[in-house]
């Protein structure tokens, strides 16, 4: 103790009459035990902290605002909150609040979903229960039971999303946001976000927000996959329509799961899908006893297995197919011609695998009774006995158009209408072995019944016709066109003119061979009043033949293409100007017309055009500004593009003028 008291250190302890201290308020430290005793006690508690640093903490608080109570909330127990909401009206304005709240709004199933009333009926299904109750309540909606909301649900809307603005979050915002306007039906997408693209967390939100989806289409979307599709098949058993275009992710099990959960499906379409194959295809037949229309394209795992499986199963529903870039056999179309007992409309392209004994037996299965519409393009396995023979299966055939099928020659074109009378429409395209021999006689066979006949780059045909003389005339054909056939020359046209005495429409475009005495033949036997002519590309025809056919068909001409025609002038739109009263539509672009016409025409009372074409007409000047503008009234479309006389400042004095019309410069 002596040594304690006589420590000499850093700190000073005072013994005797002395403070240990020199603040008085720290002598509380010490504890008394006698006159001359001082003992040193230390503190329990810890040393405050400094004015400079609460000072610190408090602008630290200052600066971090404090959050929401309802954003410090987890995931979870948002999800109960928002799935309590009486109606999808608050759902729909709470989306809104954040990205956070739309997305997991768009994550409720409507099972999920909490409707609070006075009466309630609180059942469970599952343990055959129903207990009514009078105080408010929240019953789980079932899927099965009508909403009181009426119209919410019916599905009324379309949406489509192209591009950059297909996202996942648009998506969600849909699913949740249609539902207070009469229910998403139609949901179209193509293509997708480059880096925020759609996904199958998308399809979710639709398939959990729209259950009475009816048409869903994905075109270049290649993030979703099967996942997604058995989303919308587990909730949307309304889905009718399904077309599916370049997604590589979607296979067979996807399908599959669309047939399971949708038997309502009608319409099916599948174009360069890599990795849907045969499996897909049978459950869809297996499982769709509704569907009315395939079309498959470019889809290398589909072959003969799924194609014949699909027909065999929807023999008596389907009514159109299209089969395009396949690897398909004469097996598949055996298979069309025995079971298409339904089918009224066949697409068949690009099966190089099809040989002509497919064609025959197709034909010869006696199967397509109902066939209407056949299209063939590119198959070289078409020939004349195939034709035949579809001509002999198919005898209420209406519509054949082929194009690219380079075996098909006049003997089988003959055969074919001796056998399908009531073809109404004929269209060749390409068929190069095809004259006008096969041609006329086709048309004399079914000169009942023929309406329209298309010709478009047949090489074949020739300008030598000294057979023709003592064919009976079609008074049936309505529409001729003929289009970019190099051989067809003033004589076949004035030889059709006498074959056709009741065309309305005529297109003879990129005819360069042709003259006015060969054209006006086919405009003087018109008996019936031509509607439409169109002869852009025609070099050589002149005001003479112009004029003839406004005189002629004036109170019927409703439209006129004189596209490319340069030895068309003043004169015709002189001429167009005094006899038409019922044109809307006139293309006289690239012509010989100057500002003298264009006046002539534009003063015409009795004119009511609603498009008229100039472009590329270089002697057009300012001057026909000012009365072009007085077309005002009734024209919807102007095109003066490539008019070099005409100048910026005057084009803009008629963009002004003609504020309700489309004008193209």
């Amino acid at each position: 103790m002596p040594a304690l008291l006589n420590f000499r250190g850093n700190d000073e302890f005072r013994s005797k009459h002395g403070s240990l201290f020199g603040n008085p308020m720290d002598a509380s430290l010490l504890l008394s035990l006698g006159q001359h005793v001082d003992l040193y006690i230390p503190p329990c508690k810890r040393s405050r902290v400094t004015a400079p640093f609460l000072v610190k903490r408090e602008i630290v608080e200052q600066q971090q605002p404090k959050k929401p109570s309802i954003d410090v909330l987890p995931d979870e127990c948002l999800y109960e909150i928002l799935r309590r909401l009486p109606g999808a009206l608050e759902r729909g304005a709470c989306a809104s609040v954040s990205k956070q709240w739309l997305m997991l709004l768009s994550s409720i199933h409507s099972t999920q979903v909490f409707n609070c009333h006075k009466s309630t009926k609180i059942g469970t299904a599952e343990r055959g229960l129903v207990v009514s109750s009078k105080s408010n309540e929240c019953e789980l909606i079932s899927g099965d039971d009508s909403h009181e909301e009426g119209i919410e649900n019916e599905g009324y809307l379309s949406r489509c999303l192209e591009g950059k603005k297909a996202t996942d979050v648009r998506l969600a915002a849909i699913a949740v946001g249609t539902a207070t306007h009469g229910g998403l039906g139609k949901l179209t997408i193509r293509g997708t976000h480059s880096t925020r693209g759609v996904t199958n967390a998308s399809l979710l939100a639709i398939a959990r927000g729209c259950p009475y989806l009816k048409a869903l289409t994905l075109w270049n979307v290649p993030s979703i996959g099967d996942e997604g599709l058995q989303e919308i098949a587990s909730n949307c058993h309304m889905l009718e329509k399904l077309d599916l275009c370049q997604c590589p992710a979607i296979s067979g099990k996807g399908l599959a799961a669309i047939a399971k959960g949708c038997p309502n499906l009608t319409s099916l379409t599948i174009d360069s899908c890599s990795n849907i194959d045969n499996e897909g295809l049978r459950a869809i037949g297996r499982h769709c006893p509704k569907l009315e229309s395939v079309a498959i394209k470019n889809c290398r795992l589909i072959g003969d297995q799924g194609i014949t499986t699909l027909l065999s199963s929807t023999q008596n529903t389907l009514l159109k197919i299209k089969l395009q870039d396949l690897e398909i056999t004469d097996v598949s179309l055996a298979v069309l011609g025995h079971y298409g007992r339904a089918v009224t409309d066949v697409v068949l392209t690009n099966l190089h695998k099809v040989s002509e004994r497919g064609f025959w037996v197709m034909g010869s299965a006696h199967g397509l009774h109902k066939l209407e519409s056949f299209t063939v393009m590119s198959c070289g396995g078409l020939s004349d006995v195939g034709l035949e023979a579809v001509g002999n299966g198919c005898p209420n055939i209406k519509q054949l158009c082929m194009r690219k099928c380079a075996s098909v020659s006049d003997r089988g074109m003959v055969a074919f209408a001796k056998n399908a009378q009531s073809l109404k429409s004929l269209q060749l395209e390409e068929c190069h072995r095809v004259t006008q021999t096969g041609v006329v006689a086709s048309i004399s066979i079914c000169k009942t019944n023929l309406k329209a006949l298309s010709l478009v780059k047949c090489f074949g045909i020739k300008d030598d016709i000294p057979q023709f003389t003592m064919v009976s005339p079609c008074k049936s054909l309505r529409s001729l066109t003929i289009r970019s056939c190099p051989g067809f020359g003033s004589k076949s046209l004035a030889m059709v003119g006498k074959l056709c005495p009741q065309l309305q429409h005529v297109e003879l475009s990129g005819l360069g061979q042709i003259t006015d005495v060969g054209l006006l033949p086919l405009v003087e036997n018109c008996e019936a009043g031509l509607v439409k002519v169109n002869l852009s590309g025609c070099l050589n025809l002149t005001d003479a033949v112009v004029c003839k056919i406004v005189v002629l068909h004036g109170e019927t001409l409703q439209v006129l293409n004189l596209d490319g025609c340069r030895k068309i002038s003043d004169g015709s739109l002189v001429a167009i100007s005094k006899n038409c009263s019922v044109l809307n539509d006139l293309d006289v672009s690239k012509s010989g017309i100057t500002d003298f016409g264009v006046i002539a025409l534009c003063s015409a009372k009795q004119l009511s055009l609603e498009i008229l074409s100039i472009s590329g007409c270089s002697r057009v000047s300012d001057m026909s500004v000012p009365y072009l503008g007085n077309l005002g009234v009734h024209l919807a479309g102007l095109n003066i593009v490539d008019c070099i006389l005409i100048s910026r400042a005057a084009i803009d004095i008629l963009v002004e003028q003609m504020w309700s019309c489309d004008v193209l410069s």
